[in-house]
């Protein structure tokens, strides 16, 4: 049985430090790299030790290596070296160009970013993963953005905010298996109450992302050559996606027919198979690694109480039954801007938001639905979640390029409010 924490607000000071090195020099300079991501969380790791003095370094070590072999945290860092993989042996096989082009041939430039946004909906909520799509879909958004002009930051806007409309709806998202589980309601159910919460934000964001790029349609005179072979392990990790199959089967699919192809295309020797997966999986080494730390940080400070006190905050706060919806919505957002992954956060709030629904007769679908997409808004904003420090990384900009056109999470958390104040609750 697992000894009760007591929560404290001092126990939040590591991630507060972290967010004032990392923001503050960013501001101060002008660049947002002048302070390397892991450099901060490194950081704030030495404060949370620092700070905890109930326990030995030994029994330190011993907690933070709990947190980073819990199941989500080894997931995801496997993932991240998987899809690595895969991007790399795509791009090398020149997969990525014939896709881009493949894509400009059928499309109007002008709708290409919404085409991206789309692409990334569906593959997200096929694959269950926002990680993986944005890994998939990142070196086609690069291209798109040299063939038509358009800014690298919205493009890549564009495929994170698909990526994130799947992550809160995919019925093998481990964020919607764990809200399920937690809230005690059907997978069927929980899908039917999300997806009529957020369409009306994703409509809009293809409205958004339309207005902004209708005028900068480009004509290019190039000839754009693809080849539907090297298109082809886009097209296997895509329906294999959209059928359901397991994430890393998905991937490592696409890797071994990308390496096939380049091989017989020539666009590689035979001898190079290994170094062009090796290139791109070292190119997610410094994701893993960050998240690797900041699992760790999350750790010491759920010992010394800060989650706690995150937790026990909401609660003593709510009123009402529209009080308890909105509770749930405030405890799903602060956790995950505290542990920056959105499933470690509904593992964390599920009990808490299970107590606020039956004590305030909010049905389990609409509390998985709150707490699922409410984690998904904070995940898809935040500069130091995975998901835009990957997006970042593969696109060379910063966290703070892309957020400005995260539209879907910013809609998506306007649509659940809305829908928390005005739309009744069935018990």
């Amino acid at each position: 049985m697992e000894k009760e924490v007591k929560g404290r607000a001092i126990a939040l000071l590591p991630i507060a430090v972290f967010l004032l090195i990392f923001l503050g020099s960013g501001f101060i300079t002008g660049d947002f790299y002048s302070m390397p991501a892991i450099v901060g969380f490194l950081i704030a790791l030495l404060v949370a030790f620092a700070q905890d003095r109930k326990h030995n370094f030994n029994q330190k070590i011993h907690i933070i290596a709990q947190g980073v072999g819990e199941d989500n945290i080894i997931t995801m860092c496997l993932i991240f070296l998987v899809a690595g993989g895969f991007s790399g042996a795509v791009s090398a096989a020149g997969g990525a160009e014939s896709t881009v082009n493949l894509g400009l041939s059928i499309l109007p430039s002008h709708i290409a970013v919404v085409g991206l946004f789309i692409i990334g909906c569906f593959i997200s909520i096929s694959m269950g993963t926002s990680m993986g799509t944005i890994a998939a879909l990142a070196p086609i958004a690069v291209g798109i953005s040299e063939k038509t002009g358009f800014d690298i930051a919205i493009c890549i806007g564009a495929v994170v905010c698909g990526a994130m409309f799947g992550d809160n709806l995919s019925m093998i998202s481990d964020t919607t298996i764990a809200a399920v589980k937690t809230q005690g309601c059907e997978m069927k159910d929980k899908f039917r109450e999300n997806f009529m919460i957020v369409l009306p934000a994703a409509i809009l964001t293809i409205v958004a992302l339309f207005a902004l790029t209708v005028g900068g349609s480009t004509e290019w005179k190039e000839t754009l050559p693809y080849s539907m072979w090297k298109v082809l392990p886009y097209l296997v990790v895509l329906i294999g996606a959209l059928i359901g199959f397991n994430v890393f089967l998905v991937l490592i699919a696409g890797t071994v027919l990308s390496l096939i192809v380049g091989v017989s295309t020539g666009m590689f020797p035979l001898g190079d198979v290994f170094k062009v997966v090796g290139s791109g999986v070292t190119g997610m080494y410094d994701i893993t690694v960050i998240s690797v730390i900041v699992a760790c940080i999350v750790s010491m400070t759920k010992e010394m109480g800060g989650i706690q006190f995150i937790l026990e905050f909401i609660k003593k706060r709510i009123k009402g039954k529209k009080g308890g919806e909105l509770g749930i919505a405030v405890l799903a957002l602060l956790v995950d801007m505290c542990t920056a992954n959105n499933t470690v956060a509904i593992v964390m709030a599920g009990p808490i938001a299970k107590d606020i629904s039956e004590e305030f007769e909010i049905s389990p679908k609409r509390s998985a639905s709150i707490l699922d997409m409410f984690t998904s808004v904070g995940q898809g904003l935040i500069p130091y979640g995975a998901q835009l420090l990957s997006a970042a990384t593969l696109t060379g900009l910063t966290p703070f390029d892309i957020m400005p056109y995260c539209f879907y999470p910013i809609l998506m958390g306007l649509s659940g409010f809305i829908f928390i104040l005005f739309i009744k609750n069935k018990k």
